[in-house]
Formats: structure tokens, C-alpha cells, sequence
């Protein structure tokens, strides 16, 4: 459906654009933000119609954002959502330019994550697990998967049992709109398997429930991304690492491990499911951040 400035107006436009999204199979995480986004933006336009949009109309909608104290992150956001508005716009030949493209995006800070070492990673993973943990053997199987398999959160928690591949050693895993892959797993997520298998039979049959799911909360129901992060955070903390970890931080170490060990740059995007090269090459910039911290340190030209 062809979205018209006269008759639908910016409100109109915004939900026809998330219909197309959704078509397109984009995450819902990306559909959330958009709509937060450009509902503020639609709210900001008011009555104005595409014509009495313009460049400086959007730097207002920008000031108007910061003023409500959003930080220059958010504000990006935001400028990037109204883009890609107007390029669907364009596309349904409802506008011939883009006036959101004449405003700067503001200059955001270069951050990388703080990833764990190798020996901090070693360190979580072997031994017991700590008391805090409510279910031990499930608790490891995540740790093991994020860490070991290099996964997102929302991928972890929408494993099935049928997804597990033991003779081949890999999982499938959907990824971003909808795309599968197969991953592999090595002999850590093979024990872990072992023991979690059982432990979970063993709960469902207590709750007299059947689950697809591979990982499970305690009244047998599938496990939310929510709760993933409030236990890895807690298996963390009580390990000796930061707390501001979080299911992400195990990915990125994942991808910063595995290029420090040697694996090829491309073998690491197929494993992460990136769709861009460019995205993986962020795990360059933390390997390089790595290797420059282990010279400061050690070497002593460098003292």
C-alpha cells in the first residue's frame, strides 16, 4: 500500500513503513525501535505535510530530543530511523528527496566492549558453578553456547532439541530475519549437553510438561532473554568478572578469541552470522586494542 502525504499523513506513513518491515522478515528488535523512534517523530511533525518537512525541521526534531535529555546514541537513532522512513518513502514515490539526509548524525564516542580474556573466560567455565546458581547444569549449558557457539541471546533462547545436529557437532541456529545457519560446537558444549539433557527430563516430568525448547525456566516454559541476562550477569559477578557483562559480552569474546587464536576473519562471520565482513572486522579493532595493552605491559621498551 502506497502511502500519500494529502490523505495519510506522517502517523499513516510511519505504520505502512513498519508493515513493509515486517514483510521483509526484519527483527522485531529492529521494528521496536523504529516504531519508538518515528512515532516520536510523527508526534514532532504534527499536521505538517511532506513538503513543510524539510532539513531544518529535522534538526529541530533532534533538539527537540535532546531536550528531553536523550543522549547523542539515541539521538542517532532516531536521525537514522527518519532515513530510512524517507527512503521508503521515495520508493513509494510519495517524496523526491530526502531531507533527512542533509543532517549531520552527531559524533558518537568510539567504544569498544570490554571483552574477558581467554583465562577470565577459563576461569567462569571451569570448576563448579557458583551457589547463586538456581539450575547449575542449565546455567552451564548457556554459558557454554554463548561462549562456544558465539550466539545472540535471542538465538540461544529459540534452540529446540531437534536443532541439535550430536553426530554432526553443530546447532542450527536462526539468526536475524529468519536466517538459519549451522554452527558448530566443540567437546565443552558436548559435556555440557550430557549432564543438562537429564536434569531437564527430569524437571518437565516433575511439572508433567512436554517443551520443545532446549533451555527451559523452572516451571518448564521456554526462557526469555530477560532472564538469560539476569543469570548470566549473576554466574559472572559471583565468578570474578565485571558486572556489567551480559549475554553480548560472551559473543564478542567469541569473535576477539577466535581471530587472536588465528581463525580466518570470513570463518568468524559465518559463525556470527554477520551479513557484512565489515561488522566482523570490529573483532580486529579488539584483538589489535588487546595485543597493545599485553605490549604496554610486558615489554620492557615500552615501560
Amino acid at each position: 500500500m502506497k502511502a500519500t502525504a494529502k490523505s495519510t499523513g506522517v502517523d499513516r506513513a510511519v505504520r505502512d513503513f513498519l508493515q513493509s518491515l515486517r514483510q521483509r522478515n526484519a527483527s522485531i528488535h529492529t521494528i521496536k525501535a523504529y516504531r519508538a523512534d518515528l512515532d516520536e517523530f510523527a508526534a514532532y511533525a504534527g499536521l505538517r505535510g511532506w513538503k513543510q518537512i524539510d532539513h531544518v525541521t529535522i534538526r529541530g526534531f533532534l533538539s527537540h530530543l535532546y531536550e528531553r535529555g536523550l543522549g547523542k546514541t539515541s539521538v542517532a537513532r532516531a536521525l537514522a530511523a527518519v532515513r530510512s522512513l524517507y527512503r521508503w518513502l521515495a520508493q513509494q514515490g510519495v517524496v523526491e528527496q530526502n531531507p533527512a539526509a542533509l543532517v549531520s548524525t552527531p559524533k558518537l564516542p568510539k567504544k569498544l566492549p570490554r571483552v574477558p580474556t581467554i583465562e577470565e573466560m577459563n576461569q567462569v567455565l571451569e570448576g563448579q558453578m557458583p551457589e547463586v546458581a538456581a539450575f547449575p547444569e542449565r546455567e552451564r549449558m548457556m554459558l557454554e553456547l554463548l561462549y562456544g557457539c558465539g550466539i545472540r541471546n535471542s538465538e540461544l533462547i529459540g534452540i529446540n532439541l531437534e536443532d541439535i545436529r550430536l553426530s554432526t557437532e553443530a546447532i542450527l541456529i536462526r539468526g536475524k530475519g529468519k536466517k538459519e545457519r549451522y554452527v558448530p560446537f566443540g567437546d565443552t558444549v558436548k559435556l555440557a549437553l550430557a549432564a543438562y539433557l537429564p536434569a531437564r527430563q527430569r524437571m518437565l516430568a516433575e511439572r508433567k510438561k512436554n517443551s520443545s525448547a532446549l533451555l527451559i525456566n523452572r516451571r518448564g516454559g521456554r526462557l526469555t532473554t530477560r532472564s538469560v541476562g539476569r543469570i548470566i550477569k549473576k554466574i559472572a559477578v559471583a565468578k570474578g568478572l565485571s558486572p556489567d557483562v551480559h549475554p553480548h559480552t560472551l559473543r564478542h569474546a567469541f569473535g576477539t578469541h577466535m581471530l587472536e587464536e588465528g581463525a580466518d576473519l570470513r570463518a568468524i562471520q559465518e559463525m556470527l552470522g554477520h551479513e557484512r565482513l565489515s561488522t566482523t572486522q570490529r573483532y580486529t579493532q579488539l584483538s589489535i586494542k588487546h595485543m597493545l595493552q599485553v605490549y604496554d605491559q610486558t615489554h620492557p621498551r615500552a615501560k
